[in-house]
This record gives structure tokens, sequence and C-alpha cells, in this order.
């Protein structure tokens, strides 16, 4: 298949569909990490190109609730209102099947939610890190927390919670990077191999579903 791997400069999606034969190319604004095939540049000008497949990594600095102690600052509503269009012009491209990744944000309320969502240690990296999948054309990953006759086990165990403190007294939950790490913003942006991997597996073939299969589940919410 031809794939787009939208708004990645990791490179990590790119190479796990590259790995099983597809012609997969990444597209962001920044240069790739991993060489490969890269267009660097707006993404919103290649959708037309004719591809089988798409999974979108828009933005989320201003859509996530991560940053709701924000909202209300000067011109942080009118970004947060591109970025949503940005999210929903991705969704809505006409490409057969699609993705769009983001954490718990905006698009779970004024879209709709997500038709899963799944943590890194689902997929064998060891961390929590809530991540949503808005799925068109696609079914949602599947899983194992143990090995059955057909499938090995593809999850590990769930790490405790990480908490930083601010202030010398509040404690606020957070994922695996530090809230002061140094480039916190790029580092959170790259995606983790086992669902990437999981990805290319499970999406790797030419099949879809659908309609109706689409619509059943959507009323499921995986947490």
């Amino acid at each position: 298949m031809k794939i787009l791997v939208a708004c990645e400069f990791s490179g990590i999606v790119r190479e796990a569909f590259k790995a099983r034969g597809h012609d997969v190319w990444s597209c962001d604004l920044l240069p790739t990490e991993i060489p490969g095939q890269h267009i660097q540049g707006d993404v919103l000008e290649i959708l037309e190109d004719g591809w089988d497949m798409m999974i979108a990594h828009p933005p989320c600095t201003y859509l996530s609730y991560a940053g709701t102690a924000y909202w209300n600052n000067p011109g942080r509503a009118e970004k947060r209102e591109a970025a949503m269009e940005f999210f929903m012009h991705l969704y809505n491209a006409n490409i057969p099947r699609v993705c769009i990744e983001n954490p718990v944000g905006c698009p779970n309320v004024v879209f709709r939610q997500p038709d899963q969502i799944v943590h890194p240690y689902f997929f064998g990296d060891r961390e929590l890190k809530r991540t949503c999948l808005w799925l068109r054309g696609l079914p949602r990953l599947s899983w194992n927390e143990t090995d059955t006759l057909f499938e090995k086990k593809s999850s590990v165990d769930s790490p405790a919670p990480k908490y930083v403190q601010k202030n010398g007294k509040k404690r606020y939950f957070t994922d695996s990077i530090s809230g002061y790490a140094k480039n916190r913003q790029s580092i959170r942006s790259c995606f983790w191999p086992g669902i990437a991997a999981a990805m290319a597996e499970q999406w790797g073939a030419e099949t879809g579903i659908t309609v109706k299969e689409q619509k059943a589940g959507q009323k499921s919410l995986w947490t």
C-alpha cells in the first residue's frame, strides 16, 4: 500500500510499515530523524496524492487537556480552534483508511470519543500514556494480556503512576517524561515503537471494515 504518516519526523511509524514492504512516506515541517522517505513540508498539500492509508499525529499543544491551565490565555482559543480544524481536515481527507492519534483533549468533546484508547504497555513498552485513536476504515488494534492458543502475550506489566512535585506542595500525575525535562515537547511527540509495530502488523494487509462495523466500534471505548 501507499501509506502517509502525517506529522511525523521521528520516522518510527514509517519504518515499521516499511519493514513490511509498503511504500510509506512520513511528512512534517521538520526533517526526519531516521533517514528514509520523508517529505518536509505542509501535509495538507499532499493529501490528494493517492494514498491508501494515513496515520496522522496532529500537534496536540493546543488540544490536549494537559494545557487546560492556559486555555484562557490571550490568543489561546484561536490557536485551539485552528488546531481542531487541522485535526478534522486530516480525519476527513479523501483517503480510505485513516487513523488520527492524539492524547485526551478537545477532540474528545467537540468531535466525538475516540474509537480506542491504548497505553504503550499494551504493546510491550512499559509506560503509561493514554493514547486516543480515531479510526476510519480500520479496525481497532488488538492486544493480549496473556498467551493464548493462537497468539502470544503482547502486553507487559502496567507501570506505577509517576508524579512530579511543584512548589513543594501538590503532586501532579505525569507520564514517563519529567515535566522539567529539556526538549520535553520533542520527546513526547515521538511515537511508541510497540504501538507502531502493532499498527504495521495488524493494518499492513489491504483489508478494511464495513461502515456497519465501524459504527458499532465507535460505541465502545477501551480504557
